[in-house]
Parts: structure tokens; C-alpha cells; sequence
């Protein structure tokens, strides 16, 4: 391989005269009559073979471009003939396995003092590979892997370049470029050898991807952290199993509680749970304090913002780690670009391995709370992040479309205030009305809504008008599932009985054969999977008896007429949350049905709220202690209000809306 600098032209094809000065005689000296008759074969032009050079190395922090890129050029130019030269360099540290459409945006080769100058990355050689000005007719990389790792990539980028007049070749694959007299160059070799070394590539990531996969999966089953300490854990290093890790001073971490943050965690988790309260909500009543709630740090230390954001608040919202136990597997960071994986995908400890922070049940509770809350903010007021917003909507959040379920939004007709349900065509559901007919005045919605609250929920007679399902629990439904409890707990007992048997029998024998060795095995694993089984029956026959409905907890409320427009914003947002309301509007049976939910972890917060709402709509003080109040919240099960129904006035509620 010449230098790209050297200028004479170095191939010289002409034919030589022959040494006895007979130049095109034929046999016996006697001069051809087909070459006298055939022009003389005109003089070629020496050939020059311009070559691009394509170079990649996969990671930064694994290997090191300084040293795998001057040795990919180096072995390419070793199989290059004399007459060939290299006239630009492309390359790229990134990995290989990247779709072609975001490779090359790597800036990773600017952390290295790479000596090779840089022409660009892959998109750049594809770029000028099809420009009819370039400077290369062919491109050479040390192995087609180089290219990509994945086979249909490193085809379709050889395909651009052929298409284009470009030839791809790979130093450690057979290749000639002597001219072939006008035939097709031969590449069946050349091309079988690439396949095949494509394939072997591309299995040899995907094998070890997954047992690299395989083994973070054990990992977490273990117990083991991977990454930065979530907020409210800390890392509680253990010595390295493998003992020449162990030498080199690795280590291996669990999590545990950090005395400073884990107060914090349950304190988002209470008010998440208690009040329903919103990212930004949290994050604001986390900023009064900080020295009480220190922000967390990122990983990188100079991104810190010094306090709580609504995104802090949802990362340590939906951290399963908080209930215990490892999670891994939470996004997809180099696949993805770090979008979030399904649940199903999560690789979950199968107990817990650390303090939990908060328990299970809470923690899918406050994803629940997500779902309800998407796409609603929860502060009071109108939208400042909208300069245009003149007004809030009393309503907001709370009010859904009965025949689509989604949330409806408020709108302003000559000065009143209106819900409308306007899906997008795409997703409107059959005999759903269109936006323009889908209007409900809100003065409307709220009169109803009053009515409900003081006669279901805060009047003197709502134990009457509850459902008779709901009001009487049935006894002997209870008393089934309370019997159901004990016998699996006594069968539980029994199992675990039988496995103690089991093993004393070994004890019994001074020498067992092999085959009682092995049956006695079996039938401890038998029982140890039959023990398995009813602990997940009993855990499911007792979340029965919690979810069972409690019409005691409606007597925890104060007895009061309510009217949610004459409350401040704030306190009627706050009412509405510690009820769990819910209110679903059918236009077209004009009619709306409310639901409130009471729960053992609420029925405080709604209490507190319902006080707020009485301090402020009537002189006198609430009864700080009802007799009805249980006097262990926490383990009070759910009471749910039934819906009760009410018809708005129909005169703005036509097929058009009128508006008086």
C-alpha cells in the first residue's frame, strides 16, 4: 500500500515486445494475418486504488480506542497492495449492535487522543459514498463485525455502498482486484466467508448477552444491589464471594435503610396513600424542610439541583425496591434508551432482602393512584404553566365520561363553566356523542354533588341509604372465609409436621442406601411444594377478609351539610381526595353517578379533611373523637360508598348545548 501522498501512477499493463524484436509474429517468424489486421492494443493508464477505511470499537470504558483503531488500520493496510491507497478514515466508538439510524452520533471518540484523523462517522462514509465527487471507490475494515454487529445492518450498509459503486471488503476475507478482463469479478468465496462470519458474530453477542442477562437475574434473586443505592437505602458492602475478586478488593451490596432518607420515603408514600396528593404537591411540602428531607443526589453529583422536583417524588413512588424486595430489569438502558419495561419483564428476589421501607400492598396502592392522577395536576388554582388560563374547574380529575372513561376536561361558554368529553375520532367508541353535543354545566354537576355528600356521605341518616349489600356484612360469609383461614392455617402446621417426621426418619437408619436418600428427598420437596401452595391460599382467603366491606368506617365522619362551592378551592380539592371521589357523567342517560372509597389508611386523612370543611363552612369545632371511629385504623378494610345517581338539569343538555 502506497502513501496517499505519493503522485506517479504505478501499473503499467501494455504487453512487452519479445526479447528476438519479433513483437506479434506467429509461429516460424511468419507474422500473423489476425494481428497485422487488429489495431495495436492501445498503451492503459497506470491504476490507483482509492480505499475508505471503516474502524469501530465498542465501548469506552472496556477498551481503548487509542490502541484498537490504530491496530484495525494497520492490519488492514498490511493486505492492501502496493498499489492501493487509504484516502479518508471513518470510524466510531459505539456499540455495533445499534440500529442504523442512531449509530454514528456517538461523541465518544472526543474523550481520546485517537491518532488517526477523522473524516466521520458511518453516516458520514455512507454520505459521500454516494456522492458522484468522493474519493474513494472502495472501503476496507478489518472484519465485517466492524461494520455491525448484526447481520441485517452489516447488509444493508453493504447494499448502500454497492448500489452506489462501492466495493466492501474485510481484511481478514479473500478479495482480488486484478482486472478481470472484462468478466464479473468472482465473490462466492468472499461472500460465503462473510456470512458465515457475520452469523458467528452476531450469535456470539447474543450468547453472551443472555448469560450476562441470566446472571444479573441470579444476582438480584440473591439479593444483591446493582447500581446506585435507591433513595432511602444504603449500600451494605459484603466481601466478594469469588476469592480472587475478593483479593482485588471487590466487593458485593446489599441495601439497607439510610436513618436520614428512609423517613423521607415513608413520609411521600403517607401523603401519596393519605391525601392523593401529586408529584409537585409532595415535592413543595419536601422543599419547606430540607434539612429534614435532603434531596437526592444523581449519579453524577454536578446535576444536582439542591432540591426536591416532581420527578424525584415519582422516581421514589414507583421504586419496588421500597417494599423490600431487589427489582432489576426496570428499563431497558441499553436497548431502549432507558425507556420502562413492562412489569412482567421486572426480575423480582422472590422474598424480601432487605428492611422494607413500605409494605406491598401500599406500594401498588400509590401505582393505582398514578393511573387515576395521569394527566391532572393537583394543586388548586388555574394553570400558571398557561399564561392563557383564566380560570380553574371545580371538578377537574374527579369527573369521568361513563361510556368512555376518560377524564373530561372544563371548558368556558359566556361565562359558564361546562365538562366535555371530545375523544379523538380514532378512539371515539360506537353511540359515543360528539364534542360539540357532549357539554354538562358544572353549576349543575355540583348541586347534585352537594346533595350526595350531605345525604350519603355526611347526613345523619346515610347508615340507612347504604346499599343493604353493603350496610349488613354477611355473617356467614364471614364466617366461612374466617374457618377457611384456619383450617389452612392448621393444614400449614400439619405440613410442616410432616416434614420434621420426614427427616428424623433418616435419623433412624446408621446407614441408608442411595434410594432412601433420594425418596426421602423427593417427599420433602413434595412437602415443602404443598406447604408453597396453601401459604398462597391462606394469603389470598385473608385479602379476602380485608377487602370485606366496613359500613362502621362512614361513622368515623361528622354528620354536617356540605356545599362544595362555598369552600375555598384548596379545602374542596382536599375533601375530594381523602373521599377517593369519583363521579361518572352519562350523557346519554343524563345522568351522573357519584362513588366515594373509605380504607382503613384514609379514613383519617378524609376525617381531617371533613373537619376542615366543617371549621370552614360553620362556626363550631368538630368533634375531635366520634364514638364511631375505629380505634385501629390500620387494620380497618374497605367501605365503599355505593354510587348514587342524580339527573343535572336538562335545559343546556340538548343534542346542540344552548347555553341561557
Amino acid at each position: 500500500m502506497r502513501d496517499v501522498a505519493a503522485p506517479e501512477l504505478i501499473r503499467n499493463l501494455t504487453t512487452p515486445d519479445r526479447a528476438d524484436g519479433s513483437a506479434g509474429l506467429g509461429a516460424g517468424g511468419v507474422a500473423s494475418p489476425y494481428r497485422a489486421r487488429s489495431a495495436p492494443a492501445p498503451e492503459l493508464e497506470p491504476v490507483l486504488f482509492r480505499f475508505a477505511w471503516a474502524g469501530r470499537t465498542s465501548t469506552y470504558d472496556q477498551q481503548d480506542p487509542t490502541l484498537s483503531l490504530p491496530r484495525q488500520l494497520r492490519s488492514c493496510g498490511q493486505v492492501l497492495p502496493e498499489d492501493a491507497v487509504v484516502v479518508a478514515h471513518f470510524y466510531d466508538v459505539e456499540s455495533g449492535r445499534k440500529d442504523l439510524d442512531t449509530r454514528g452520533r456517538s461523541t465518544a471518540h472526543e474523550m481520546f487522543s485517537i491518532p488517526i484523523a477523522r473524516d466521520g462517522g458511518i453516516h458520514d462514509l455512507l454520505a459521500e459514498a454516494e456522492r458522484p465527487d468522493r474519493r474513494f471507490d472502495y472501503v476496507i475494515c478489518e472484519s465485517i463485525e466492524r461494520i455491525a454487529r448484526r447481520t441485517y445492518i452489516g447488509t444493508d450498509i453493504e447494499n448502500r455502498l454497492e448500489r452506489a459503486g462501492v466495493r466492501l471488503l474485510a481484511a481478514d476475507e479473500p478479495f482480488n482486484l486484478a482486472p478481470t478482463g472484462g468478466r464479473k469479478a468472482k465473490v462466492a468465496t468472499q461472500l460465503l466467508t462473510r456470512r458465515v462470519k457475520q452469523g458467528i458474530a452476531e450469535f456470539y453477542v447474543i450468547e453472551m448477552l443472555e448469560k450476562s442477562w441470566d446472571g444479573f437475574a441470579v444476582h438480584t434473586e440473591q439479593g444483591f444491589n446493582i447500581g446506585k443505592p435507591c433513595y432511602g437505602h444504603r449500600a451494605r458492602q459484603v466481601a466478594h464471594p469469588v476469592p480472587a475478586k475478593r483479593a482485588k478488593g471487590q466487593k458485593k451490596t446489599f441495601l439497607e435503610p439510610d436513618p436520614a432518607q428512609a423517613p423521607v420515603v415513608r413520609r411521600i408514600f403517607a401523603w401519596r396513600l393519605g391525601e392523593r396528593a401529586g408529584y409537585q404537591v409532595i415535592a413543595d411540602r419536601l422543599n419547606d424542610d430540607l434539612a429534614a428531607n435532603p434531596p437526592p443526589t444523581p449519579v453524577d453529583p454536578e446535576r444536582a439541583v439542591g432540591r426536591w422536583t416532581a420527578s424525584n417524588v415519582r422516581d421514589v413512588l414507583t421504586n419496588p425496591k421500597h417494599t423490600g424486595h431487589m427489582v432489576w430489569n426496570r428499563h431497558a438502558r441499553k436497548s431502549g434508551s432507558n425507556r420502562a419495561n413492562p412489569v412482567s419483564e421486572w426480575i423480582w428476589s422472590p422474598q424480601p432482602v432487605h428492611e422494607a421501607l413500605v409494605d406491598l400492598e401500599s406500594f401498588i396502592a400509590a401505582q393505582e393512584i398514578s393511573g387515576h392522577r395521569f394527566g391532572s395536576r393537583s394543586s388548586a388554582g388555574p394553570n400558571t404553566a398557561h399564561p392563557d388560563t383564566k380560570r380553574s374547574y371545580l371538578l377537574r380529575t374527579y369527573l369521568f365520561c361513563e361510556l368512555c372513561g376518560r377524564r373530561m376536561f372544563g371548558k368556558t361558554r359566556r361565562s359558564h363553566a361546562y365538562y366535555v368529553c371530545a375523544p379523538r375520532k380514532d378512539y371515539t367508541p360506537d353511540g359515543h356523542p360528539t364534542g360539540g353535543a357532549f357539554f354538562v354545566r358544572e353549576d349543575q354537576l355540583v348541586d347534585g354533588l352537594n346533595d350526595f355528600l350531605s345525604q350519603h356521605v355526611f347526613g345523619a341518616y346515610r347508615r340507612a341509604l347504604l346499599d343493604t349489600t353493603a350496610a349488613a356484612m354477611d355473617a356467614d360469609a364471614r364466617r366461612d372465609h374466617e374457618e377457611r383461614v384456619a383450617a389452612l392455617r392448621r393444614a400449614i402446621g400439619d405440613t410442616d409436621q410432616r416434614i420434621k417426621r420426614t427427616i428424623r426418619s433418616l435419623e433412624l437408619v446408621d446407614d441408608p442406601d442411595p434410594d432412601l436418600l433420594r425418596d426421602i428427598n423427593e417427599r420433602r420437596a413434595e412437602l415443602r411444594a404443598h406447604r408453597q401452595d396453601l401459604e398462597t391460599q391462606l394469603d389470598a382467603a385473608e385479602a379476602r377478609i380485608h377487602a370485606a366491606p366496613n359500613p362502621d368506617l362512614i361513622d368515623a365522619l361528622p354528620v354536617t351539610r356540605v356545599e362544595v362551592d362555598q369552600l375555598p378551592e384548596h379545602l374542596a380539592r382536599d375533601l375530594f381526595e381523602a373521599l377517593r371521589l369519583e363521579i361518572h357523567y352519562n350523557k346519554l342517560a343524563n345522568q351522573a353517578r357519584c362513588r366515594i372509597t373509605l380504607s382503613g389508611t384514609t379514613v383519617a386523612a378524609a376525617r381531617k379533611a371533613a373537619d376542615r370543611t366543617v371549621s370552614a363552612t360553620h362556626p363550631a369545632p368538630a368533634d375531635p373523637d366520634p364514638p364511631g371511629e375505629p380505634d385501629n385504623a390500620d387494620s380497618v378494610p374497605i367501605l365503599v360508598v355505593p354510587p348514587a345517581g342524580f339527573e343535572p338539569a336538562t335545559p343546556a343538555l340538548g343534542e346542540r348545548c344552548s347555553i341561557p
